[in-house]
């Protein structure tokens, strides 16, 4: 499985429909998630934002770059990073790999989800493998070297695989996907509805190289996970580079998981979901750091977090092989 810097034929994006899991904020969101896709597609990289029927296509087409490609298909989640196929090269051949889904441990079952993986695998021409055990694609993020990183809350969660031990992953891992090796982060974000994925919390940015969200503030309520994530990735030998947190973001005395890292990398363009916080700016520079040979964003992601993710959960790259 490529990192995601490696060169893209296209990304796919979901864009939001379901009005029960943005109460209040659909609109919005919907303007947040064209905002992205306009982005990337006016970058030059191809974007297929998956739409839900007919009346989504109209608010999609209202809102989006002309440059968007808008596909019509049967899902209920945007978050196509956990439910779209992980692309890898095998044999010398591109091949979407599958894996089982069940909502996140149960506690989002919407239709069409258990489809639509395969469905966007096999409209890109590709052959399609099956695993026998449950994953997401969020929950993994790795740096083309065969070194890959999760974390132990939602890989280790019995909501998910209660029969496999931690040995039993690092197998399935390397039988799957190719990692040889697995840099095991601890807990997530708090309230983090995907049980802590790493797409949230820590991010390779080069090989052997993870950024990490530095606390912002005294009252940063990540802070003790972003310094257990910090020390067991230099533990390990990983060279961390630190990028400066949101803080504290509530939504009515909720604290919210909002995190920079939570960024898409795309062939030519990284963009990175801010939040109206006065943290902003500098997580976008501290983030443009980082990657030198691309431009660097930050499109407002309030509403998008409102359902549950941010950007990089919303989309899934097709690799070019």
């Amino acid at each position: 499985m490529p990192p995601e810097w490696h060169p893209q034929r296209w990304l796919w994006v979901g864009f939001p429909h379901d009005a029960e899991e943005w109460p209040g904020f659909l609109g919005r969101a919907q303007e947040q998630i064209a905002a992205f896709a306009s982005a990337v597609a006016d970058s030059g990289q191809e974007v297929r934002l998956i739409v839900r029927d007919e009346a989504n296509r109209a608010r999609a087409a209202a809102l989006c770059s002309a440059a968007v490609r808008l596909e019509v298909r049967r899902y209920g989640d945007i978050w196509l990073r956990d439910t779209g196929p992980l692309v890898v090269e095998r044999g010398g051949h591109a091949l979407g790999q599958r894996f089982g889904f069940n909502g996140w441990g149960g506690k989002y079952l919407m239709d069409g989800d258990q489809e639509i993986g395969v469905e966007l695998a096999e409209s890109a021409g590709l052959p399609v493998a099956s695993a026998d055990w449950i994953l997401e694609g969020g929950a993994l993020d790795c740096d083309g070297t065969g070194l890959v990183a999760t974390t132990e809350q939602c890989l280790l969660n019995p909501n998910r695989n209660p029969s496999l031990s931690r040995a039993d992953f690092e197998t399935r891992l390397h039988r799957d996907l190719g990692f040889d090796r697995v840099l095991w982060l601890g807990d997530g974000l708090i309230n983090d509805h995907t049980d802590g994925h790493v797409d949230n919390l820590a991010r390779f940015v080069a090989p052997n190289v993870l950024a990490v969200p530095r606390a912002t503030g005294a009252n940063d309520p990540n802070a003790a996970i972003y310094a257990d994530a910090r020390a067991r990735a230099q533990a390990f030998g990983v060279s961390v580079r630190e990028v400066p947190s949101p803080g504290r973001v509530e939504t009515q005395g909720r604290i919210e998981p909002a995190s920079y890292m939570n960024f898409a990398i795309t062939t030519k363009l990284v963009v990175v979901p801010i939040y109206g916080t006065s943290h902003d700016a500098d997580g976008v520079a501290a983030i443009a750091e980082l990657f030198p040979d691309r431009e660097v964003i930050g499109v407002l992601a309030d509403a998008v977090l409102a359902g549950g993710g941010s950007f990089h959960c919303a989309s899934q790259q097709m690799p070019a092989f």
